[in-house]
């Protein structure tokens, strides 16, 4: 490994082949000149998928080329000695090349990690010690299909900014199955507290907000982002949500603050008690939690926007 190591010179030499270079296929044996000028005995290349052998022709150069790739690792070796196929593939020199990163990867812009690590843990320490007693306690008077019941009618409310950001990225199938969904609800559902529409009808939800639209626009996700009280963000579907709050018929029927986040913290009680047992487990099942967090809303958001 070393010593092939050091033929750093070999790397710009054999990026072109002389004009009498010679090409043979991974199937063919090589011969090949040690250092000391001596012909070595045939041996059979590294069998890999489309291998080429580059050599000039001439036994005194002992430089070999063996480029192919193995499992999808990519093979780069230049060397005298050329390594049997029963050998240790690891004991050759092997540079993985460099593959291109998922838009989701290339987007995970964490500039202020430091920041958003603390305001993750103390989230995490608020749902541990806070809010998940409340949900326990809240499980214990209501009961679930009661819950359901609240969720839905939540979620009914919220169906304006839904159908406008789906007219906004030109879904006229999603805004139309929005209004369908709201209308139905909101009669034979009896205000939105049942959901005959999905139950009945099949119509599913089409989850659409701003921060969509943005990314749907061309906009970058910018930095990542964790605030306190509020689940993982980025900047742009943090201005998303600023647009949305204005797009909530709750703000205009319901203009004092003390009410709305009245309705706003009985939300989140009612749908942590729903999805009591969501991090159950998780915790011992990830090495770094804020990473495999980061990485999970990401790919969610970017898998979002896509579709």
């Amino acid at each position: 490994m070393s010593r092939s190591l050091s033929l750093d010179s070999a790397l710009v030499a054999s990026q072109t082949a002389p004009p009498n270079s010679e090409l043979k296929s991974s199937n063919d044996t090589v011969t090949a000149a040690v250092a000391d000028g001596s012909e070595a005995s045939a041996v059979e290349p590294v069998a890999c998928e489309d291998a080429v052998v580059v050599t000039d022709g001439s036994e005194s150069d002992a430089l070999v080329r063996v480029t192919g790739s193995i499992d999808g690792v990519e093979l780069l070796t230049m060397t005298g000695e050329l390594f049997d196929t029963d050998a240790d593939v690891s004991s050759a020199l092997v540079q993985q090349q460099p593959t291109d990163l998922t838009d989701a990867d290339a987007d995970e812009y964490d500039p202020w990690e430091s920041f958003n690590e603390k305001m993750f843990t103390l989230n995490r320490n608020l749902d541990r010690y806070f809010l998940k007693p409340i949900a326990f306690v809240y499980n214990h008077i209501m009961p679930e299909p009661w819950q359901v019941m609240i969720a839905n009618g939540f979620d009914n409310i919220k169906f304006v900014p839904r159908v406008i950001n789906n007219l906004l990225q030109a879904k006229w199938g999603g805004a139309g199955r929005e209004l369908g969904r709201f209308l139905i609800n909101s009669t034979f559902g009896i205000g939105g507290l049942f959901d005959p529409a999905k139950d009945y009808w099949g119509i599913q939800k089409s989850s659409e907000d701003f921060g969509q639209t943005l990314g749907v626009w061309g906009s970058g996700p910018g930095p990542y982002l964790v605030l306190p009280f509020m689940e993982p963000l980025t900047v742009r579907d943090g201005v998303g949500k600023l647009v949305d709050s204005f797009l909530d018929p709750l703000s205009y029927f319901i203009p004092f603050i003390w009410d709305r986040l009245g309705m706003k913290a009985g939300d989140i009680v009612n749908d942590r008690a729903l999805n009591y047992d969501l991090f159950q487990g998780f915790e011992e099942s990830v090495i770094d939690m804020y990473s495999a967090v980061r990485h999970g809303y990401l790919q969610r958001r970017e898998r979002l926007i896509r579709e």
